[in-house]
């Protein structure tokens, strides 16, 4: 097959295009900062992020660790390339398609998100842990018809494809890419000749759609541009640079934008390493921080806790930086993480539908609690209950406005309420202080945080509900010393004498069978009756306290 240099004339799929918000009803984009002023009209972001980086000279630089192996820039780019070659020249992908990804984080999960990039069309990344139904949700919406999956989770998409009228085909790969041949995506690439194309795309074509868990009812498809991928790492250079030299290791997950951005963004636009994880553990950690001499770690609190007892015994002098979110820090662990390393924890905020963190302490670190300012290119105010910027110090919701923002796909109602006048307003509740340190709340909605994740009560309840035993549930989250909050659902089941330790596990078997895993409830109390208000409403506040 011919090599070509650019995709110039491949066809154009505009159906996820066609889902973006009208204008009128997107944020205000501010690229006024300095370094946020010089992106082309025409911009791929995989190949100024990779294509770039081995023409300055890092080809044989590591990129990639995963395990005892390793992947160079330049042998990245070689498989990227070819994946593209596939992706344009044997399956036909259209320029603007979405194409669905299913993957633990590995290095050809990395290769794939990259050459979906490349080739102009869009990559949907997905959690592993996400079950049929929710994958078939996502499949509708963008009425994908390729998915990229991992050889081990390819079951719940089967059904998916068994049963879907978008979806038509299902190309898997190995982590490594060893060109099994029960691996047609492997098989596919091991056939292609080095080198590839890519597409001519704009700035602002979109490149990545990314679902956020569902928290306020179904989940929401954030769409982030080419542009955006590139002014999310150019920010968080400058309260968080990253050296050459750093090798970085996040353990959140590449279905999120906290794993996208940490595990292959910012490594490949600072010229430094990633260390990949499949599945995180503490022991894993702690050996990856040892074999790789990681410099930098982004994680969450729950995973920082777990570390801490491992210390003592481990050899982890190459950590320089920690940098977490996801979830609240308690101050008890901050310090406890300081005594024992030295160093400080840079805790920030950021959200899917930012892309990025937008809000962050410097390197030096603020007041300990403290998400500190608004991040180089970014600005931040607080929103009162009507929509009115707070002038002085106060609570109210964050707004944030920057070169990314909120563009849900095919959700007009959710837009309008995450975006107004200009300004990206979240549910998250702050508080500035007369310095200007923001500090974070809570959340306006029955939002759980758990072990970094972000569980919607409202879809644990309907999990819950469709089991035959139960009559109605209530979901809420109740304060946890290792999880920081952990999932309690309080059940009124059809016959109250079934209530025991055996029925919960059956309700607890039951919804990690039904949606992921993470999200079943860790505590399950069966009541006589829900409380609730004269209109109907269960009063969630009794539940947390029973």
């Amino acid at each position: 097959m011919a090599a070509s240099d650019a995709m110039t004339s491949a066809p154009v799929d505009g159906f996820a295009r066609s889902l973006l918000p009208r204008k009128d009803l997107w944020p205000v984009f501010d690229y006024s900062a300095e370094h946020l002023r010089n992106y082309p009209e025409r911009l791929n972001a995989a190949v100024a992020l990779l294509d770039a980086a081995v023409a300055s000279g890092n080809a044989d630089r590591v990129m990639l660790h995963y395990g005892a192996g390793a992947w160079t820039y330049g042998q990245l780019l070689d498989r990227v390339q070819r994946i593209t070659r596939v992706l344009t020249e044997v399956v036909g992908v259209r320029r603007g398609e979405s194409i669905l990804l299913r993957s633990w984080n590995s290095p050809m999960l990395a290769a794939c998100w990259l050459a979906v990039v490349r080739a102009g069309a869009i990559a949907v990344p997905t959690s592993p842990m996400l079950r049929e139904q929710e994958l078939a949700f996502i499949v509708n919406k963008l009425r994908i018809r390729l998915a990229l999956c991992e050889m081990s989770l390819g079951a719940d998409l089967e059904a998916v494809l068994a049963r879907s009228e978008w979806l038509r085909s299902v190309k898997h790969f190995t982590d490594w890419g060893d060109h099994r041949a029960d691996a047609e995506l492997d098989a596919l690439v091991s056939h292609e000749a080095p080198g590839g194309p890519s597409a001519d795309t704009a700035a602002d074509d979109i490149a990545t759609i990314v679902f956020t868990s569902g928290t306020t009812g179904a989940p929401k498809g954030a769409a982030h541009f080419h542009r955006d991928l590139l002014a999310a790492c150019d920010c968080w250079r400058y309260p968080l640079p990253i050296e050459r030299r750093e090798p970085m290791c996040s353990t959140s997950s590449m279905a999120f934008t906290y794993g996208i951005t940490s595990n292959l963004l910012y490594p490949l636009r600072f010229r430094t390493s990633a260390v990949l994880l499949p599945k995180v553990t503490a022991e894993l950690l702690v050996e990856a921080v040892e074999r790789h001499r990681v410099a930098a770690l982004v994680t969450v609190p729950t995973v920082l806790r777990k570390l801490l007892p491992l210390l003592d015994s481990a050899n982890t002098r190459s950590l320089a930086k920690c940098f977490s979110s996801a979830e609240s820090l308690p101050r008890e662990l901050w310090y406890a993480w300081r005594d024992a390393t030295g160093i400080r924890i840079i805790e920030g905020f950021g959200s899917s539908e930012l892309l990025t963190r937008v809000l962050s302490p410097s390197a030096d670190g603020e007041p300990v609690g403290s998400l500190g300012k608004a991040v180089p290119g970014y600005t931040a105010c607080l929103f009162d209950e009507e929509g009115k910027v707070v002038l002085s110090a106060g609570r109210g919701f964050l707004a944030i406005r920057g070169p990314t923002g909120c563009r849900y796909v095919g959700d007009e109602q959710m837009q309008k309420l995450f975006v107004r006048n200009g300004w990206n307003v979240l549910a998250d509740v702050f508080e500035q202080d007369a310095a200007g340190y923001f500090w974070y709340l809570g959340r306006k909605d029955d939002v759980i945080v758990s072990s970094g994740y972000n569980i919607s009560a409202v879809e644990v309840e309907r999990a819950i509900a469709t089991h035959p035993s139960v009559l109605e549930c209530a979901v809420v989250g109740v304060p946890d010393a290792n999880r920081g909050m952990i999932v309690r659902a309080c059940v009124v089941l059809h016959n109250p004498r079934e209530a025991s330790e055996a029925t919960a596990r059956v309700l607890q078997e039951y919804v990690k069978s039904t949606i992921a895993p993470y999200k079943y409830p860790r505590e399950v109390r069966f009541i006589e009756q829900l409380p609730k208000t004269l209109s109907g409403k269960v009063q969630r506040y009794k539940l947390r306290s029973i």
